[in-house]
């Protein structure tokens, strides 16, 4: 049986496609199309369009696409998250980062600045807060605070809600869950939300890694910026970490996925300490510590 919705024609799908290019980073092959045209089906009826190929008239002969970029990037762009993913990561930061950290600021209690920017619908921003909070509680001599940013304002939303399935919540470990997760009374109901206590250590924004200019502190001293980058050619990948460093406090850390180890490689001004985790060169960059 035929799809009502039909396909976008190959003009649209290039155009499409071209447009995600230059204003995301993000590629989308022929081998995308069926994915894409599955996501904009959705806009095709919130629009009241015809068909899929009606839409593309919306956006490139009518002169929708400004209007309708926002919703367009949030249907093309994927959101793939999970709590404690890749999470010899978060090892990395409870026994090596943040203790490097806090001993290197002359302030007490150490102010920590934490950038988790592809953040998708913030499971990686609140283990990162549940890591920390734990932290805190066993004396370590700090604040913090956690800034979570991505393209997708739908993504964002439902961060900011922090609600989730259990099945989300499922790979938080128990005792953190007991302590930072609210489930529903009722059994019947599927849902989980994070503390008010680590909601009020976070922000979100949103912020499109291809823009020339962040306007963030640049007295970060970590940056997540997983799983990401894989969707961008080589020069996107290394003017994206150009400009995430710069925000960087000098010692501080950039973590990347385990896919994207080789994008930080060979980075002026980054010191490469494991295979996905890097350290501000401070020599490097030219600026001295706070």
């Amino acid at each position: 049986m035929s799809d009502p919705l039909g396909h976008l024609s190959d003009r649209y799908f290039k155009a499409v496609a071209e447009v995600i290019e230059t204003r995301v980073g993000i590629r989308l092959p022929l081998t995308k199309r069926t994915m894409v045209e599955g996501r904009l089906r959705k806009r095709v009826r919130a629009l009241n369009l015809a068909d899929l190929n009606d839409y593309g008239a919306h956006l490139f002969e009518r002169g929708h696409l400004q209007d309708e970029l926002i919703h367009l990037i949030d249907c093309v762009t994927t959101n793939k998250t999970d709590f404690f993913r890749e999470p010899s990561h978060f090892d990395f930061l409870r026994n090596v980062a943040v203790p490097t950290l806090v001993a290197s600021q002359r302030r007490r209690p150490a102010n920590l600045k934490i950038w988790s920017a592809a953040c998708s619908t913030g499971p990686e921003v609140y283990t990162l807060a549940m890591v920390l909070q734990d932290m805190v509680a066993a004396g370590a001599a700090m604040r913090f605070s956690i800034l979570g940013t991505d393209i997708s304002t739908e993504a964002l939303q439902e961060a900011r809600t922090a609600i989730y399935s259990r099945a989300v919540i499922e790979p938080v470990p128990a005792g953190m869950k007991q302590r930072y997760v609210m489930c529903a009374r009722d059994p019947g109901r599927d849902i989980a939300r994070i503390a008010p206590e680590l909601r009020r250590m976070t922000q979100f924004a949103r912020l499109n890694l291809m823009d020339e200019q962040y306007p963030f502190d640049r007295d970060v001293d970590v940056i997540f910026c997983r799983n990401v980058l894989i969707y961008f050619d080589k020069p996107t990948q290394q003017a994206v970490i150009g400009r995430l460093i710069s925000h960087l406090r000098p010692g501080g850390y950039l973590l990347l996925g385990h896919s994207e180890s080789m994008a930080g490689s060979g980075i002026p001004g980054l010191r490469q300490v494991l295979p996905t985790i890097f350290q501000a060169d401070a020599a490097k960059l030219g600026r001295t510590a706070a």
